[in-house]
């Protein structure tokens, strides 16, 4: 595939046409599937069975774990992400480990109680009917059940009761006293050692505080959790080679690395991996499963929405309507929690052609049958499949209608018909006009049930009449209907106001997830629909959504060309900006306030495209070069007036005026570049020499000397002042396209289209070699110079505008790159004042960015550690590069880099502020602590401070200020008196933990110092007395090192941080007594930092899953999580709140750190100032269908609504 991209990108196609197109071809030449299914290796979207366990690979230590915590405990929780890989561990991993042992595993269903009387029915040959009766009656003799068939079987060994997917306890169990007693017959059967039972439930983390709402489980969940996160790429390569192998398959190694790296760290990915796998082996060669195969499936995140399009088109119409109909009833709707699959009879289905459609899917494995029974594979399906979300967002109201009919008309039919248990009132007429919309959608049951509760219901208002006359109570009967009307008008306005949260709810995070989609590609209509998304319904998508609006670069689109945009270039005052393009035209834009764009005027004339266009230095005039041999002059005071006309004999590529605006540089086919004077119209010089297309020209900032770039490989520089023979630069391997010089003009860049930018050192015609700039992965069209020259842009085919450091230019820096182009970018310029870049792009559109760039991009490594100064106005970053980066962030989206400090030896590891904001300190790898003078202009060392033998982990100033704490790998804690930081003295010290200690934090009050390491605990010191250290109790639950610990500014909490992938929050009011309040999972890796914000109700933290999450402390013992923020492009190692509370700042190993704003009102008005166009009522009505049009940057309408 990428070499068919490549020669599509060569010749100008379009590549995500020609992408789908060889996805399709891909499809269409794939071999037939082998007839014999069960010598697959993979079993796709189903789960292992016990029978699968010689195939199912990769999760042997966890099911070791499982087992001995079954062996030592008699009631387990498996806890993890739909996707994770629960069922599979259960099914295939514990079950045969625990052979020998009596067992059953069954799923819940909608009635728990009766899926089990079965299941031990059978077991003790015994009718379930009698066993239903007196588990509903005692759940508590679940136990004596269970031992019985213990004693049936003779075995020595504890029944274990598997209950998988237990989370259908709270989905498809609608009985809540049903569902209450199971839970109890579970915990009852466990607590009793004298039944013989151990019971291990299967649950998914998102329904964990459904489980929390029963005391019984609650308690037994303390301490017996296993929580199953994602595979690392060691479990991940067994995982996919091992089945094959068994099998005599082949699996390249290539195909290997690209699972692995496509599935690392991602919940949830399991089932999608184990399908895009039975998909990759359906099209192998031979016995070699391969990369090839894998890409003709569309990957890991394209191959079941693939399998499952394909299985759906190979339907008539007919057909693609009853498996729409199947799917929604497989599946049930959440309730502020992920849609699930729910279990289903065929009795449910009345098509003639279901039987055959059931087997169709069942062949792609999309379903599984069980007798007549028939569920979805897994819930991967539901969020992977595009068609199927759109199927149950569009009508989720209806959707419910439908299921609480179904499942009314299967309690009916359990009740031999019973007429109380038919429909009435509201519930019968909602019913009932849903029926009659959709009437086909209805099963046989479900129709006789909705006939007889309309019969029901006429039998009972004819009784109701009958009684009414005989009683002749006409004054009573309409008091009764008055009373019975407004509860049903009660009922019915409560329900449409539930209803409409529902929807409000669905909707919002739907659209949220739009609005991510469109990020890149139309960031104005993008963030309008985070922030309509966000006041329809502050869903956590939704808040997310917002959140991330300003955590990439912003752009703003002009969108006014019919075709390719060549050129951009900006006015010397920065207020006018001129774009060419193929479509013929060039466009003048106001850009004086760069979200609010307006096109002043288009200039039209040229004949053919129009490559290039550039102001003169006075900005009076514009001159534009096309492919109709012209070149032409336009009087910017008066567009409409006929430019004058510079003809050539070729094709015109490029146009540059001298510095005093006298001579106008052309670049031409032709091979010859022609200098013009401007006020004569004339040609002062024809430069000859380069051997093919001459396509780009440029004067130095002194005027004397011109450089070209042309297709024969070279750059030249021609000395205009005498007839010497040019400089040839040599380097690039294939055409140059674009030349630059810096602005004092001892640097000229060069771009080739073989993917490079080239720097020159330059003297007049004198040049020498720098550096290289090998970032982009395509043609680089354009480069071009910050006014400060210390920045170079570059524009690039692989559709991205590239930053670079160049101030040095013996070791270019990438910055940052700024993606959304759909198309080739072309063309990229800076504009006077620094606060914007202009690019143009295939994609027919210009894109003014913001800058500077949200990302704080000065280090050369992973950033380790960060800090707010007091007032807020600096933040401190140190890291890999051994340096501290102070960076002014008074202003929002305005950040700059202040000062690099330099002396450390090694790796920075920590830094923090003074209280009063003067001094940084900063802990190394060297073993040493630094001071560091910041409230100066010229920022600078104060003292170094030696002692420790080992690196040095993190360090602290006391709240007054007058000592600052250490902490090291060589166990201790040093104290040093820094009342004067320009002479420091040892004050104190001690052991703090035998592994080494990671992190310390003193409590507001400063009587208390928190210490924390490797060996899994935290502790709380007495250090009132910094001489003698008084230990006050010590923090057990981490099963992990700890990396980073803090106080809430009450100092009533302290929080913790883990490599066990949680944070903890622990009750520190009695310092001497405290104890834990709770954990927060959610991280799916190593937990790097906490931090609380300045009021403490809210709490951050960070780690190696590249994400930030926000927490509501509302109640201590249970945070609730506000977001989930990735921005960054590999783990995320530190977090700080700024003075503020709603400013945070994020370091990652990607080398940067980011400055967020979490206010949402902030971040409206940031938005609504930036945001342009306003969206329109045809794109509202897209997004929120069905609701008025209301923009949400509306001044009418203003931020009403918005929450923090």
């Amino acid at each position: 595939m990428s070499v068919t991209l490549a020669y599509v990108a060569s010749c100008g196609g379009d590549l995500q046409e020609w992408r789908a197109r060889w996805y399709g071809l891909a499809d269409e030449l794939a071999p037939e599937e082998p007839v014999d299914e069960a010598a697959a290796p993979y079993l796709g979207l189903a789960a292992f069975r016990q029978q699968d366990a010689e195939r199912f690979h990769g999760r042997e230590r966890l099911v070791e774990r499982v087992r001995t915590m079954v062996s030592e405990r008699r009631f387990v929780a498996v806890l993890g992400a739909s996707g994770s890989g629960k069922s599979s561990l259960l099914r295939a991993g514990l079950l045969p480990a625990l052979a020998g042992r009596p067992s059953l595993v069954l799923t819940p269903g909608a009635h728990p109680l009766r899926e089990y009387a079965t299941g031990l029915g059978a077991m003790l040959g015994v009718a379930p009917g009698g066993l239903l009766r007196e588990l509903t009656e005692r759940p508590a003799d679940l136990g004596l059940l269970t031992r019985q068939v213990v004693a049936k079987e003779g075995s020595e060994q504890d029944f274990v009761l598997v209950a998988d997917q237990f989370e259908e306890v709270f989905t498809l169990c609608q009985d809540a006293a049903e569902r209450a007693a199971f839970i109890a017959a579970l915990v009852a059967a466990a607590g009793d050692p004298g039944n013989r039972t151990r019971v291990v439930i299967g649950v998914r983390t998102d329904f964990y505080h459904h489980c929390a709402q029963h005391p019984g489980l609650a308690e037994v969940l303390q301490d017996a959790q296993v929580l199953v996160g994602p595979m690392t790429a060691e479990e991940l390569h067994l995982a996919i080679t091992q089945p094959a192998v068994d099998l005599g398959y082949r699996v390249e190694t290539a195909l290997v690395s690209r699972l692995v790296a496509d599935a690392t760290g991602q919940a949830g990915v399991l089932p999608l991996l184990s399908h895009t796998l039975l998909e990759t082996w359906r099209r192998r060669r031979g016995n070699t499963v391969s990369l090839t195969g894998y890409e003709a499936t569309g990957g890991i995140e394209r191959a079941v929405a693939q399998s499952s399009e394909a299985v759906y088109n190979a339907l008539g119409a007919d057909g693609q309507a009853l498996v729409r109909q199947i799917f929604l009833r497989l599946t049930a709707l959440g309730e502020g929690t992920e849609d699930t699959r729910r279990r289903i009879s065929r009795g449910e289905l009345d098509h003639p052609q279901a039987a055959e459609v059931l087997e169709a899917l069942a062949r792609a494995r999309l379903i599984t049958l069980h007798g007549d029974a028939v569920e979805i594979a897994h819930e991967a399906l539901i969020r992977s499949w595009p068609r199927l979300r759109a199927w149950l967002a569009d009508d989720r109201d209806g959707l419910r209608v439908h299921r609480q009919i179904t499942e009314a008309a299967e309690a009916w039919e359990e009740e031999s018909r019973d007429h109380a248990a038919l429909h009435r009132g509201t519930r019968l007429a909602v019913a009932l006009e849903w029926a009659a919309a959709h009437r086909p959608l209805l099963s046989p049951r479900e129709r006789d049930f909705l006939a007889a509760s309309a019969t029901a219901a006429a039998e009972d208002q004819a009784a109701a009449r009958r009684r009414a006359r005989r009683l002749r109570r006409l004054t009573a009967l309409l008091a009764v209907l008055v009373m019975l009307t407004t509860a049903t008008m009660i009922y019915a306005v409560r329900s449409e106001q539930a209803a409409t949260r529902q929807r409000d709810l669905a909707l919002s995070q739907k659209v949220a997830g739009e609005a991510d989609r469109l990020r890149q590609t139309d960031p104005a209509l993008s963030a309008q629909l985070s922030l309509a998304a966000y006041r329809l319904s502050p869903t956590e998508d939704a808040r997310n959504s917002l959140l991330r609006v300003f955590a990439t670069p912003y752009a703003t689109r002009l969108t006014g060309h019919s075709d390719r945009v060549n050129s951009v270039a900006v006015s010397p005052d920065g207020h006018t900006l001129i774009s060419a393009s193929r479509d013929r035209t060039a466009q003048l834009w106001d850009i004086t306030h760069p979200h609010r764009p307006r096109r002043l005027a288009v200039l039209t004339g040229h004949r053919g495209n129009v490559n290039a266009a550039a102001f003169s230095p006075d900005g009076r005039l514009a001159a534009t070069a096309s492919w109709d041999h012209t070149v032409r002059l336009w009087h910017l005071s008066d567009p409409g007036r006929p430019p004058a006309v510079l003809p050539h004999d070729a094709n015109v590529n490029a146009v540059a005026f001298s510095p005093d605006g006298r001579l106008l540089a052309t670049a031409s086919d032709d091979r010859i570049a022609r200098v013009w004077d401007v006020a004569g119209l004339r040609v002062a010089a024809s430069l000859r020499g380069h051997r093919a297309a001459v396509v780009s020209v440029a004067f130095s900032p002194d005027g004397r000397t011109l450089a070209t770039g042309c297709f024969d490989h070279t750059a030249r520089l021609w000395d205009l002042a005498g007839p010497g023979r040019p400089v040839s630069l040599r380097g690039h391997i294939g055409p140059v396209a674009w030349v630059a010089y810096r602005p004092d003009g001892h640097l000229l860049a060069t771009a080739g289209n073989d993917g490079d930018v080239r720097l020159w050192q330059v003297d007049g015609t004198r040049a020498r070699a720098r550096g290289l700039v090998g970032e982009h992965e395509d043609i680089v069209r354009s480069v071009a110079f910050s006014t400060d020259g210390r920045t170079l842009v570059s524009a690039g085919h692989d559709d991205a505008v590239r930053l670079t450091d160049v101030a040095d230019p013996d070791r270019p820096r990438a910055l940052t790159t700024f993606t959304g182009h759909t198309g080739n970018a072309v063309s990229a310029v800076f504009a006077p004042g620094g606060r914007t870049l202009a690019s143009a792009s295939d994609d027919y559109t210009v894109r003014l960015w913001d800058l500077p760039y949200p990302a704080l991009t000065g280090h050369t490594g992973g950033v380790y550690w960060l800090a707010f100064s007091p007032g807020g106005r600096t933040l401190a970053t140190v890291g890999e590069d051994r340096a501290l980066h102070l960076w002014d962030v008074a202003e929002p989206g305005r950040t700059r880099q202040r000062a690099v400090l330099t002396g450390h030896d090694a790796a920075v590891w920590g830094v923090t502020f003074s209280p009063d904001g003067a001094t940084a300190a900063t802990a190394a790898y060297d073993r040493t602590v630094r001071l560091w003078d910041v409230a100066a202009a010229r920022p600078g060392p104060l003292a170094t401070l030696t002692g420790h033998t080992a690196n040095v982990n993190a360090v602290a100033f006391s709240p007054d200020g007058a000592t600052l704490a250490s902490a090291s790998l060589d166990t201790t804690v040093r104290f040093t008196d820094v009342r004067d930081p320009r002479r420091p003295r040892h004050s104190g010290g001690f052991t703090a933990d035998a592994e080494g200690v990671n992190t310390l934090a003193f409590s507001p009050d400063g009587r208390t110092l928190a210490t924390a390491g490797w060996d899994h605990d935290a502790r709380l010191w007495n250090v009132t007395d910094l001489s003698r250290p008084i230990p006050l109790s010590t923090l057990t639950g981490h099963a992990d090192g700890i990396n980073s610990l803090a106080f809430s500014p009450d100092g009533r909490t302290l929080a913790t941080a883990s490599f066990d992938r949680t944070a903890r929050l622990w009750d520190v009011t009695d310092p001497a007594h405290a104890h834990a309040l709770a954990t927060l999972n959610g991280h799916t890796g190593s937990v790097s930092m906490v931090a609380f914000s300045p009021d403490g109700r809210r709490l951050a933290t960070t780690g190696n899953d590249r994400s930030l999450r926000l927490w509501d402390l509302a109640d201590r013992r249970r945070p609730v999580e506000m977001a989930a923020l990735g921005a960054h492009a590999d783990g995320v190692s530190s977090v700080a709140f700024g003075p503020d509370g709603h400013t945070v700042a994020t370091g990652s190993h990607d080398r940067t750190a980011l400055v967020w704003e979490t206010a949402t009102v902030r971040l409206a008005a940031r938005l609504c100032e930036a945001a342009f166009p306003r969206i329109t009522e045809a794109e509202w009505a897209t997004h929120f269908p069905g609701l008025p049009y209301r923009p949400p940057c509306e001044t009418r309408t203003g931020f009403v609504g918005l929450a923090e």
